[in-house]
């Protein structure tokens, strides 16, 4: 029998984007004082937001100017923390990141280390499927919330 999380690397390749649960995703705003504005990751049925950008709306053809909030699919978190980071430098805005925490990877070190606020998450995550409802099973990984916060001094 494979580990969970060799089951969960063959299983991302089916399906890997999940929603965030919505009460989480309040606490974490309202326990450090950070609101986004557009959930850049989501679908019409797992968006946390009013305002949010569809996989087939794609956020890699915008200019994120309006703090935001992503929760990657895991199958590209590296692709998706370079965006959120160079959204945030480029055009001043706060970020909330919803992912696992993997320190010993590039883009931990690249995007994450040194540049941002992390905040680990006790246990593992129950994450939302396609409609909206809680999966059977809890996240293989740890997981954390990287905030990137803007310069309030830049106009």
């Amino acid at each position: 029998m494979s580990s969970r999380s060799v089951q969960h690397l063959h299983s991302i390749n089916v399906q890997d984007e999940y929603g965030t649960p919505k009460e989480l995703f309040q606490n974490i705003c309202k326990k450090h004082d950070i609101y986004p504005q557009i959930d850049i990751c989501a679908s019409h049925t797992n968006h946390v937001l009013p305002n949010y950008i569809t996989k087939e709306q794609n956020c890699f053809d915008h200019s994120i100017t309006k703090d935001f909030f992503m929760n990657p699919p895991y199958s590209q978190v590296s692709e998706f923390m370079e965006f959120a980071y160079l959204q945030h430098k480029t055009n001043n805005v706060s970020c909330l990141i919803l992912t696992y925490s993997k320190t010993d990877t590039i883009w931990w070190h690249k995007f994450v280390e040194g540049k941002s606020k992390v905040h680990f998450i006790k246990g593992r995550i129950r994450f939302l499927d396609e409609w909206g409802i809680p999966t059977s099973n809890v996240a293989p990984y740890p997981s954390c919330w990287i905030v990137f916060r803007k310069n309030r001094h830049e106009k």
